[in-house]
C-alpha cells in the first residue's frame, strides 16, 4: 500500500461530498456489472468492502436480504447512509472495515462478496492477503470489479493514480482467487486497465466427498 489507511481514509473524506459527481464511464460500468453479476438471492447476505457512497450496497439491498458496508471512510459512509434513508432501505448497515479487517461478526452468513474500484489500493501481496481473508467467510461468490492490468499500462497516459494506487493484472488476481479454492466464472474487460472478475467456491474432493456419503446414506432427494 502506497498510503497508509488513515492517509487514505482522510482523502476520501475530503472528497466524499463530490465523489459521485467524478465518476468515470469505466466506473459506472463496473458498478453495472458488479451488480448484474451479484446477482443475490432474496435471503442473501452480502458484504461490500471498500463500499465508498454505496453505489453497489444499495443497488444490492433491493433483492437482498441484508446487505453489509463496509469502509475506512466515515465521510463515504456517511453519503451512503444519506442515501439509504432518502430511499427508504433498512436492511443495508454502513461500519468501518478494511479488506484484512471487515469487522464481521457473524462469520459464515455471508453469501456474496463485492467490491468495486477498492483493492487496488493495496499491494500484490496485501492483496493476496485480503481475497484470503475473504476466501475464509466462506462466500459462494465474490465480485470484484476494479482497475486491474489486462495489459500494460500506457506509462504517460495511466487510467490510475501511480502515486496513490498499485494495481495488479489480472493474471496475479486469477492465481490468488483459484489459491484459495475459488474458480472464475466472468471475466470482463471493461478497458486495458479495468475490468471485473467473477470468483465462485468450486467443488473440492472434501465436497465430493461429502456429496458421496449422503448419497451412499439415502440422506438426499431425487
Amino acid at each position: 500500500m502506497k498510503k497508509t489507511i488513515e492517509e487514505h481514509a482522510e482523502r476520501f473524506d475530503d472528497i466524499a461530498a463530490e465523489y459521485d459527481d467524478d465518476e468515470t464511464p469505466e466506473y459506472n460500468d463496473c458498478v453495472a456489472l458488479v451488480v448484474e453479476h451479484a446477482a443475490p438471492g432474496s435471503d442473501d447476505t452480502v458484504l461490500d468492502l471498500g463500499c465508498g457512497t454505496g453505489a453497489i450496497a444499495l443497488a444490492l439491498a433491493e433483492d437482498a436480504e441484508r446487505v453489509v458496508g463496509r469502509d475506512i471512510s466515515e465521510g463515504m459512509m456517511d453519503e451512503a447512509r444519506r442515501k439509504a434513508e432518502e430511499r427508504g432501505l433498512d436492511n443495508v448497515e454502513f461500519e468501518k472495515g478494511t479488506f484484512r479487517e471487515p469487522n464481521i461478526e457473524d462469520e459464515g452468513d455471508i453469501d456474496v462478496v463485492t467490491s468495486n474500484f477498492a483493492m487496488h489500493h493495496l499491494s500484490n501481496d496485501e492483496k493476496r492477503e485480503a481475497i484470503g481473508v475473504i476466501a475464509d467467510l466462506a462466500p459462494q461468490k465474490i465480485v470484484l470489479g476494479d482497475v486491474m492490468l489486462f495489459a500494460s499500462a500506457d506509462p504517460d497516459e495511466p487510467f490510475y493514480s501511480p502515486e496513490v494506487d498499485d494495481p495488479a493484472t489480472v493474471g496475479v488476481l486469477a492465481d490468488a482467487f483459484t489459491d484459495e479454492g475459488y474458480a472464475l466464472t466472468a471475466i470482463e474487460r471493461v478497458h486495458d486497465q479495468v475490468g471485473v472478475l467473477v470468483a465462485e467456491r468450486a467443488v473440492g474432493a472434501a465436497d465430493l466427498e461429502g456429496i458421496d456419503a449422503d448419497i451412499e446414506s439415502g440422506d438426499h432427494e431425487s
